[in-house]
């Protein structure tokens, strides 16, 4: 890519970002739900008063992303976390908006506390339309939310919270709000708001915006609550790339292996964690083009591997790659394990022009041990 001096890079595409974000702040303005930021996926905090200019607000998982937001953001913060310690909800109180609950123990614990915030409780409807277990948090025994079986009144909270999508279409959601008015109908009406969570793929060219339009009028109208969505994945859905550089190539028998100055180990973990093979410019499947490849990186774990490519010419050492869709959930993910150096972040800016925003070197990776 023009403009990239330096390798490894995550590379912000601006132009698809604003794309992105027009969608969103048309479904806001369409349905009337406020979108919010989920930065767990994405905390670019350099763009954030840009993202500001579209959306309500940020999600946080913790204190620090919610720090985070309230210092980059200008907006609502909201947080919601499995379980607070006493100290950090000392600060929390100090600047996020709103405080959800994962448990009624925690409930109880800091409902005094948070005196002035508004205040949810998640729940979980105990309804799976996935079938990736890690990632689902209806499964039975999940930790997260309360299940209808442990609610026996409707206690002195604001709203609800749900998040059970994961990259999901709208039809998952039609799905889930039934789940949710069987278990919990009893008391939406008593709620101010209802947060429908992440997992919405809005932005993926095939989603059903007019489905999730028709779905959050008919449920706010009915229960006469301000509906909340809080995407992480579809604020910057296919808008970034991770470039790389060949550094390398080993043969092993019929293998041909590019050591690559990235790794998935390091700079895109899910790549392990899910696990999925991550979209390539210019490269096929394998077989499908005249020349495979097998992509890997030079830290010490055998397996960390990219995936299996193929290509119209040979690869050469010094040759750079461009992986796709790189901005969501890579960065925030990443790590230096093998004192692996951290990827630059830059941005692809609508004219044309690349900037780099932030650079990284041994006193990142020190500063984070002891």
């Amino acid at each position: 890519m023009a403009g990239v001096q330096h390798t490894p890079a995550y590379v912000l595409d601006e132009e698809t970002l604003i794309s992105n974000l027009e969608i969103l702040k048309s479904v806001q303005e369409r349905s009337g739900c406020k979108i919010l930021l989920a930065q767990k996926a994405f905390s670019m905090f350099h763009v954030y008063p840009l993202i500001s200019e579209y959306l309500a607000g940020t999600t946080a998982s913790g204190l620090y992303e919610a720090r985070l937001g309230r210092e980059y953001f200008p907006g609502e913060v909201h947080v919601f976390s499995p379980a607070y310690k006493p100290e950090e909800m000392q600060y929390l109180i100090t600047i996020a908006d709103h405080i959800i609950f994962n448990s009624l123990n925690q409930l109880e614990k800091y409902r005094d506390l948070c005196a002035g915030k508004s205040i949810g409780l998640r729940i979980n409807p105990e309804c799976s339309t996935q079938e990736t277990a890690i990632y689902d948090p209806c499964a039975r025994g999940s930790r997260l939310g309360v299940i209808r079986d442990q609610l026996d009144h409707f206690p002195d909270i604001d709203g609800l919270h749900f998040h059970t999508l994961c990259e999901q279409n709208a039809d998952a959601l039609a799905i889930t709000l039934k789940a949710v008015e069987e278990k919990f109908g009893s008391y939406l009406h008593q709620c101010k708001w209802v947060n429908f969570g992440g997992g919405h793929h809005i932005t993926r060219p095939d989603y059903d915006i007019d489905l999730l339009i028709k779905l959050i009028r008919e449920f706010s109208e009915k229960y006469q609550v301000q509906v909340y969505l809080e995407p992480g994945e579809a604020i910057a859905l296919n808008a970034g790339y991770l470039i790389t550089e060949i550094m390398d190539i080993v043969e092993n028998h019929e293998s041909k292996i590019l050591i690559l100055d990235a790794s998935a180990a390091c700079h895109m973990p899910d790549v392990l964690e899910m696990p999925y093979r991550p979209p390539l410019l210019a490269s096929g499947q394998p077989g499908e083009k005249a020349y495979d490849y097998r992509l890997s990186s030079c830290t010490c774990l055998a397996g960390d591997i990219i995936g299996d490519y193929s290509f119209d010419q040979n690869m050469q050492i010094g040759d750079r790659l461009c992986f796709l869709d790189m901005m969501i959930y890579s960065m925030v993910k990443n790590n230096t394990f093998n004192g692996m150096p951290l990827p630059d972040i830059g941005i692809l800016h609508t004219d044309g022009s690349y900037e780099v925003i932030k650079k990284f070197d041994y006193a990142d990776f020190k500063e984070r041990l002891s």
